[in-house]
């Protein structure tokens, strides 16, 4: 008879047995299943994709480059006499005419010496009226020493003595007066030809008075024109129309004329310097239409004309200096902003062209997915100049291509695609 104990360790060794079999059972069928999976092919991955075909247009060609704005005119503006500012006519950002009033200065000074200098001039010309009444000569006569009193009456007595002197000479051939009576005669007509000659003589140096007064008085209008110049020159006005850059001068300032009051600059149109490499020189002339863009209006351009080409090109860059005028009648541009500027070329070339949402740029590398026998394959590509929502490819692309506009984030050299 088989005791209790025994039984019990018989039981334990068939349930140890039967667990066993049970585990080497079930190792066998994940075996297998592993070996099937194994021999089994990966179904391959298909993305799905729009495409468009890559067309040829003819597009019109651009110069681009970069430079910055800057005011068409711009001046700093002095007075021309020195003295306090009593009142202020603009501020920082005003848009003022040619001739407004920029700063008023005090002339108290200017007109007092205004005052006496036209005092100074009436005691001249007084003295001009003088020396001449002096000698009888009217204003605005011509000076002619016969027209004197005193010289005219000479050169009458002169005169009829000559012919006196005439007549008694054919007298005395005849006989008919006396030797002494000629002489008499003579002597007589001698002492005013003295006469005559002393007077012309006064008159003249009388006239050389008359000069100098005139001189003098001349140079007492003179002072008195630079006297209301002063005044006129204590106030201050723009030389240009255009808007106040700088306004320095406050009321109550001392200002000389090295003092800066004002600087106004005209901002229409603006100009726009740039660069052109060398081999566009043949391309740009005066008159060409350009394009100008700022990040300040991204979403807009401004248009412009070449206006001034240098005659040098810069030997240590190579490129030739141009000047641009852009319209800024909004005055929504400003002088000193950088701009990005397209010079629209005379003749439009055949350019590639593709949706611009199909390129990836990934490192400043652009890759288009084109599309072929349902995969797809990457080209690195070249970019040109964009076309609305389209861009330029220079090289990778051919026309009538099929590139990928969709989920080319998912793309990969020889992937499946469906359309």
């Amino acid at each position: 008879m088989i005791s209790r104990n025994k039984l019990t360790l018989l039981s334990l060794a068939f349930v140890l047995c039967a667990v066993a079999a049970l585990s080497s059972a079930c190792g066998g069928a994940r075996g297998d299943a592993k070996a099937k999976n194994a021999n089994a092919q990966p179904t391959p991955e298909v993305v799905q994709v729009t495409t468009a075909a890559a067309v040829v247009r003819d597009l019109p060609r651009f110069i681009e480059a970069t430079g910055s704005l800057s005011a068409d005119e711009q001046t700093d503006v002095a007075p021309t006499v020195a003295g306090k500012v009593t009142a202020v006519g603009v501020d920082l950002g005003s848009f003022v005419q040619k001739g407004a009033v920029l700063v008023r200065l005090d002339d108290a000074d200017a007109r007092l010496r205004l005052t006496q200098l036209q005092a100074q001039a009436a005691q001249a010309q007084s003295a001009v009226r003088q020396a001449e009444e002096k000698i009888g000569l009217r204003p605005g006569q011509a000076f002619d020493p016969n027209r004197v009193a005193e010289v005219g009456a000479t050169k009458a007595a002169l005169d009829l003595a000559e012919k006196q002197l005439r007549r008694f000479a054919q007298l005395l051939e005849s006989g008919d007066v006396s030797r002494s009576a000629y002489d008499q005669q003579r002597a007589q007509r001698d002492q005013l030809q003295q006469q005559y000659e002393a007077q012309l003589a006064a008159a003249r140096q009388n006239y050389a008075g008359i000069e100098t007064a005139r001189a003098s008085a001349a140079a007492a209008r003179a002072q008195v024109a630079q006297a209301e110049k002063a005044i006129r020159d204590a106030v201050v006005y723009a030389p240009i129309g255009g808007y106040v850059a700088d306004r320095p001068a406050d009321v109550g300032e001392y200002v000389t004329t090295a003092s800066k009051i004002a600087t106004i600059v005209r901002t229409n149109p603006l100009r726009l310097r740039i660069d052109i490499p060398e081999q566009f020189i043949s391309a740009v002339q005066t008159g060409q239409s350009v394009s100008v863009s700022t990040s300040a209006y991204a979403d807009r351009s401004f248009a412009g004309r070449i206006a001034r080409i240098s005659p040098n090109v810069t030997a240590a860059s190579r490129t030739l200096t141009v000047e641009a005028e852009v319209d800024n009648g909004q005055n929504l541009l400003k002088p000193g902003q950088f701009a990005s500027v397209r010079i629209l070329m005379p003749k439009s070339e055949p350019a590639v062209l593709v949706p611009a949402r199909a390129v990836r740029t990934q490192e400043n590398t652009s890759r288009v997915f084109v599309v072929k026998d349902g995969r797809a394959e990457e080209r690195v590509v070249q970019l040109g100049q964009p076309e609305g929502d389209l861009v330029e490819i220079k090289t990778g692309v051919g026309a009538g291509d099929l590139v990928a506009t969709s989920n080319i984030e998912q793309l990969k050299d020889g992937v499946m695609v469906r359309q």
